[in-house]
């Protein structure tokens, strides 16, 4: 990596509090390199080379089972992906590919497991994220788990409404189909679930919502903290 490049990634999350001359060994060897929307970043089941990091844009990460497909998770800048195979050098779980066109942080795997073994700092960092992600997938199994698909919809909107300053309208930040895969519903059933949260204030214009009823939606999902907040 370029000098510039080292500074404009020096201050996320996982790099911010290591010593200079590991983040400095740490990122010598990476590449930043920006991506077109659609390019499959990682596929499961191969090794991983790579622990990538978002830079800029929006990656889908999702798995596959014979003709099925599902998304796991949708992320954005600071966010890394897939941590877990390349702290313990396992195949991935999941596939990865570019949602939002953007620039990706590619850290070379030995490289990082190298520093974990160095930096205190830098493997605090690490074990962090690892603890968010897995109380994560504990939050998103209860959500499917003990939601229908109509609460799960409605809590979707309403984190996302607040996440975006409760204004009681925002744009979908990708397409229904990444939506419905990301509630685990098929599409179809989330085009039932937007006709049947009209009654509950909510009118849906393409990728265009409005909520005109928050209080009536917001008993319908029950909001719930160790659901829905990413940072409990």
């Amino acid at each position: 990596m370029r000098q510039e490049e080292i500074e404009q990634v020096r201050h996320l999350p996982l790099f911010a509090s290591m010593e200079d001359h590991n983040r400095h060994e740490l990122l010598k060897g990476a590449f930043l390199q920006r991506f077109p929307t659609h390019v499959e970043l990682i596929r499961e089941g191969e090794p991983p080379d790579f622990l990538h990091v978002v830079v800029e844009g929006q990656i889908e990460v999702f798995s596959r089972y014979r003709d099925r497909e599902t998304t796991v998770a949708v992320l954005g800048p600071g966010a890394s992906f897939i941590l877990a195979a390349v702290v313990l050098d396992k195949p991935y779980l999941k596939s990865a590919r570019v949602l939002s066109a953007g620039r990706i942080l590619m850290i070379p795997a030995e490289t990082v497991r190298a520093v974990f073994a160095q930096d205190a700092a830098f493997a605090r960092a690490l074990t962090q994220e690892l603890a968010q992600v897995y109380r994560g997938v504990v939050k998103e199994l209860k959500n499917q788990k003990l939601r229908s698909s109509l609460e799960r919809t409605a809590a979707w909107i309403i984190r996302h409404d607040a996440e975006r300053g409760d204004t009681g309208r925002f744009e979908l930040p990708f397409d229904k189909k990444v939506l419905a895969s990301r509630l685990g519903m098929a599409p179809e059933v989330l085009s039932r679930t937007f006709v049947t949260l009209k009654a509950y204030g909510v009118k849906v214009d393409g990728r265009r919502i409005e909520i005109s009823d928050r209080s009536g939606l917001t008993k319908l999902a029950a909001p719930d903290s160790l659901i829905d907040d990413p940072v409990t």
